[in-house]
């Protein structure tokens, strides 16, 4: 059993983890295997995400602290909690591992400090990695740039083609 001391540590690592991280997500584990769950922890590890399981009484306590009440509706049977800086990288290996293990569910979570709910995470799990993302943004920034140097080389290419041109043209009449 748990001393008062371990209990409060808990629930102040907890709202901690949730402060420190864009995104909680508490998910159903119910029937796995532990070859499953090691499995599941490294491909979250490998993604830089934290992984580990309170006690709902505990996540109960900090999420009314947090003002996120709404969140303990997510706090049924054994949960276990994925964290990271990353939204999209915990809703994308649990989603997948998901396909693979049916036991393993989202149940909610909570994004940037705001609630959101299964569907949400599934939303956010469909989109591209965050380096896909920076290089969509980076093309369609660079794409009018690159438009502006064409447009200012085109009459000195435009000159060198006529000049060319001519060049030619006195090659034939003097052949």
């Amino acid at each position: 059993m748990p001393t008062k001391k371990e209990k409060v540590d808990a629930v102040a690592e907890f709202k901690a983890r949730v402060q420190e991280n864009q995104v909680a997500i508490a998910t159903k584990y119910i029937g796995i295997t532990a070859i499953q769950s090691t499995e599941l922890r490294r491909r979250l590890r490998k993604e830089g995400v934290q992984f580990k399981v309170y006690k709902n009484t505990l996540v109960r306590r900090a999420l009314d602290d947090l003002g996120l009440s709404d969140a303990n509706a997510w706090l049924d049977g054994p949960i276990a909690w994925a964290f990271s800086t990353d939204p999209v990288a915990p809703a994308k290996v649990l989603k997948d591992f998901s396909k693979e293990i049916p036991k393993v569910e989202m149940n909610g979570g909570i994004l940037e400090g705001r609630p959101v709910d299964k569907a949400q995470l599934e939303a956010l799990a469909a989109l591209p990695p965050r380096e896909a993302l920076l290089a969509q943004v980076v093309g369609t920034i660079a794409m009018p740039l690159r438009n502006f140097v064409g447009v200012l080389n085109a009459p000195t290419r435009d000159f060198v083609n006529v000049v060319e041109q001519i060049r030619k043209q006195k090659e034939e009449a003097a052949a």
